[in-house]
């Protein structure tokens, strides 16, 4: 009997011999693929590079996300913790955004309210990264930050371009398609007041041609109407302003409320951009 206790405590030291094995060479991975400035695994990464098992690695991953060093945001997607923000539990998603659409295999662009933050109208920054892609996908919640995602069909038909970060290049919204999503996706993008103060920062940011080229195409006339209200009240950029009123009156539009959700007692009509203002705005300047 105790050459059989003997037997299955010497099997345990085994076991638990190449447990710490294996996390060891999964944890010194993670410090190589750290110093190369990516803050991010997958799984299919570290099982061909390494020669283990599935068993194995999740062994490994469970015994580092109780270390606060390796979270999971994804089925197969993991990102690395380095210590600066190991008390938060999280990292930026900026630092990982493109790679994990990469891993999804989704179009993608930071928008709306991160985007008008990245592109320097910081005056109300979210809290949360909004991410522009092609299909429903759940919020990611990492530590202290988020990753809220916006299903939009033609997002190949949206201007974007490359921002740097710490661990690469990631996709936003050119300056003239973000302020057009403001009022696309308006649930998100905070209060009017809120918005009005973006409008007016990034105006003299926003490429005339590019947007009346996007307003041209645009199917809903309200997100027009609304962004030029917007720009004609609270920016100092008039001809952009002009020339998006001569677009919109070859789209014949109708009279809406200003604030959708309140439809009753407006304040005044907006006869040039056919808004009933029922709700008032004064941009935090």
């Amino acid at each position: 009997m105790l050459a059989f206790a003997n037997s299955l405590e010497l099997r345990e030291n085994i076991r638990m011999k190449v447990m710490t094995e294996k996390h060891n060479k999964v944890s010194k991975y993670l410090e190589l693929v750290q110093s190369q400035g990516r803050y991010w695994i997958t799984k299919a990464d570290i099982i061909k590079n390494l020669k283990i098992t599935s068993t194995a690695f999740y062994n490994a991953v469970h015994r580092l996300a109780k270390q606060d060093k390796l979270v999971r945001v994804r089925n197969g997607f993991y990102i690395i913790i380095p210590p600066e923000y190991r008390s938060t539990k999280g990292l930026p998603p900026t630092h990982y955004i493109d790679a994990l659409m990469t891993f999804l295999k989704q179009p993608y662009y930071v928008g709306a309210l991160s985007a008008a933050a990245l592109h320097g109208s910081s005056h109300q920054s979210p809290q949360e990264l909004q991410v522009v892609t092609s299909k429903p996908s759940p919020l990611v919640e990492v530590g202290q930050s988020r990753i809220r995602f916006i299903t939009k069909k033609d997002i190949k038909e949206t201007p974007t371009q490359k921002i740097k970060t710490p661990t690469g290049y990631i996709n936003v919204s050119t300056p003239a398609a973000t302020v057009l999503d403001l009022f696309r996706y308006m649930r998100i993008a905070g209060h009017f007041d809120n918005i009005a103060t973006i409008v007016s920062e990034m105006a003299q940011d926003i490429d005339t041609s590019e947007l009346i080229k996007l307003a041209e195409k645009e199917k809903d006339n309200s997100i027009i109407q609304r962004l030029g209200f917007f720009l004609d009240r609270f920016s100092e950029n008039k001809v952009i302003a002009r020339k998006l009123h001569q677009v919109l009156e070859k789209k014949n539009p109708s009279f809406i409320f200003l604030r959708a959700d309140k439809r009753k007692g407006f304040i005044e009509k907006d006869l040039k951009w056919n808004i009933l203002v029922n709700t008032e705005v004064e941009p935090d300047l």
